[in-house]
């Protein structure tokens, strides 16, 4: 018997799992997959040598959620940061460019640029503060009023209908669209806005960081770390019953909670059954990965530089999109995430060629493969892509369900990014973490702050646990 066994070694698991470690509790994981990782695994898809993040490709938040910074991970690990966070090309040989240098990207964005200042900057020059309102459960009087409300004006400002008075530039506009269109959803949006600008004022404090060797290895420093206090790791170990690991004392579930009901078996209560029947799955996600014998021929130079880059034109175009796939509709023109890992980490691919991370956003539930839409998307910013590609793997979004279950319907996000579920993630509560079983707490994304590879969901859960199940406190997590 064990003190605490968790279900799944996805980021929040894992993080989980230190917490209870290190504070001197025995700690079993199941992972159902055959290797750990979750959002953050890497593989060799295509070829041998030719390493691929099947999911999470660029991390801002491991260098800033207050979970990685006590963890030291970037301590821990190698990361490269490129000195353009994100980058959007436009038509005619234009782009928007996020330097790493606020004041950088301010003259490069001319007319729009003391605007976009007025914007970020109140918000950048107070990162930590806003992320600590962000990052955790958000129904709690701020610690810091100020900076909560700075953000709340900025979300306003980009997440209504009157997002267009700000700026005059398709630069600008765009630049800050491409970042809020993260979330899956139609924009502008209070959540799209919220998300996107604590992104995009991460892009000029810790920049958005690519890790060496692949995001797996935020996920194996996460794991070394677990097993180095004492706790073990069953990988090929499905649990699809509470059952299995009822003899702990705790249980973290790193799962979705439509999986957490299939595994509760009818022991809920039913006020609180019908509170997870209630929680919605956004739309999806279509992934596309490459292997290339060059870089990608971009039209704009800053490009070559840009860690990240959103295609899908101007701020019209990639709203208009993002109705369509809101309606169902799979986008001939789709809004592009991608990243070239291989052009700042050489571990990726053998001298001379390149793997390109792509996926642009699909209907829930969707068969289609959308690797010649995102092909098209790429070649419009960079004439000549084709001729670089030498293999490409598609995988679809309900692909994407298969591979790990908490995406519902290909929603890497394990739910809609939505006002309602920014309130009741899953389920309205003052701490969302804890079921109404003893012993029994959901940690995955499906729960406050939401989705991301930030460990701040295990973080917590495994607070809450610790306090009202051991009477413990949150162990120091440094080297």
């Amino acid at each position: 018997m064990v003190d605490v066994e968790v279900v799944g070694a996805g980021p929040n698991g894992l993080a989980a799992a230190v917490v209870m470690a290190r504070a001197g509790l025995s700690v079993r994981i199941h992972e159902a997959a055959s290797t750990i990782g979750g959002g953050s695994r890497s593989i060799e898809l295509l070829q041998q040598d030719h390493l691929h993040d099947f999911c999470s490709a660029v991390h801002p938040m491991a260098l800033a959620s207050p979970f990685f910074r006590a963890f030291e991970l970037s301590r821990r690990i190698g990361f490269a940061v490129p000195e353009v966070s994100f980058a959007h090309p436009l038509d005619g040989g234009r782009a928007g460019i996020a330097h790493r240098s606020l004041d950088r990207t301010v003259e490069g964005l001319g007319v729009d640029g003391e605007a976009y200042r007025r914007l970020l900057q109140p918000l950048s020059d107070r990162e930590q503060d806003v992320l600590a309102f962000t990052l955790n459960h958000v129904v709690r009087v701020p610690k810091k009023p100020e900076a909560a409300v700075r953000f709340g004006l900025a979300v306003l400002d980009q997440g209504l209908p009157w997002w267009n008075r700000r700026f005059s530039t398709d630069e600008a506009k765009a630049l800050v669209t491409g970042v809020m269109a993260h979330p899956v959803g139609t924009l502008p949006s209070l959540t799209g806005a919220g998300a996107g600008l604590v992104l995009n004022l991460l892009a000029h404090t810790v920049g958005w960081p690519i890790p060496a060797g692949g995001s797996q290895s935020i996920a194996d420093a996460l794991a070394l770390d677990v097993r180095q206090h004492g706790g073990q790791i069953i990988t090929d170990s499905r649990v699809t019953t509470l059952a299995e690991v009822s003899d702990a004392p705790v249980v973290l579930l790193d799962v979705a909670p439509r999986t957490f009901r299939s595994m509760a078996r009818g022991r809920l209560p039913a006020a609180y059954e019908t509170a997870l029947k209630a929680f919605t799955y956004g739309n999806a996600a279509c992934k596309v990965d490459f292997i290339l014998s060059g870089p990608v021929p971009w039209t704009h130079p800053e490009l070559h530089r840009a860690g990240t880059a959103h295609l899908g034109g101007t701020r019209d175009e990639i709203a208009a999109g993002e109705r369509q796939v809101n309606q169902g509709i799979h986008p001939d023109s789709p809004y592009v995430l991608l990243s070239q890992p291989s052009s700042f980490d050489p571990t990726r691919a053998p001298e001379g060629r390149h793997t390109l991370w792509t996926y642009c956003h699909v209907p829930r539930g969707s068969t289609r493969d959308m690797a010649e839409a995102v092909t098209a998307q790429i070649e419009r910013f960079a004439p000549g892509f084709r001729d670089v590609v030498v293999q490409s793997h598609t995988t679809t979004a309900s692909e994407l369900e298969v591979y790990n279950a908490n995406y519902v319907g290909g929603d890497f996000s394990s739910g809609a990014v939505n006002l309602r579920q920014i309130v009741a993630r899953p389920v309205p509560s003052l701490q969302p973490w804890a079921t109404p079983l003893k012993g029994v707490y959901l940690c995955s994304q499906s729960t406050p702050p939401g989705p991301g590879v930030h460990g701040m969901a295990g973080l917590n859960a495994a607070e809450l646990a610790l306090r009202r199940e051991f009477g413990l406190a949150v162990p120091d997590l440094g080297l």
